[in-house]
């Protein structure tokens, strides 16, 4: 079950499972480009976050910014319902370089393909999947309260294990 603040909330769509395939996607980068599955290479590490402006959000984006400036061999993508303009400002203010931000406000399709939409909010929910090359997944976290934060240590220990 999710919550968000003790409160039990819905997710439109299937939540995935390790050993599913990663489903196909389109979401919009900060110039406004689509950007899909198929355009994503490598092991790559997907953050559903409800909101850079909010607390948690900002916390676990700084920490995988600083994880990826280890991580030269994985790539780490961040998507929220944030237009790409609020992206935009928030990666200029944090100097980010490490994690690509994609919005999935046009057309919710990484939240209804993920199962991350949550439906009283319509935001996404704070999820992680890490993934192989042959977008397989190979982790995945439904963070069971939205307004906590994933556990940083599994995902490290993931992305170790498929990119030595």
């Amino acid at each position: 079950m999710i919550t968000f603040q003790g409160q039990p909330m819905t997710l439109k769509g299937a939540q995935l499972k390790v050993g599913d395939k990663f489903p196909e996607f389109t979401a919009v980068d900060m110039e406004l480009n689509a950007v899909s599955l198929s355009d994503t290479k490598g092991v790559r590490v997907f953050l559903s976050v409800p909101s850079v402006d909010t607390g948690v959000c900002s916390i676990e984006l700084s920490k995988f910014m600083t994880f990826f400036k280890e991580i030269d061999n994985a790539t780490c993508y961040s998507i929220s319902m944030d237009l790409p303009f609020a992206l935009h400002r928030w990666c200029q203010v944090n100097d980010n370089k490490n994690v690509k931000t994609l919005s999935d406000y046009k057309t919710q399709s990484f939240g209804k393909a993920t199962g991350t939409v949550v439906e009283e909010l319509n935001l996404l929910t704070r999820a992680v999947f890490v993934v192989d090359a042959d977008n397989v997944i190979r982790h995945v976290e439904y963070v069971s309260e939205i307004a906590s934060e994933p556990n940083y240590q599994d995902v490290l220990t993931k992305i170790g294990e498929l990119t030595k």
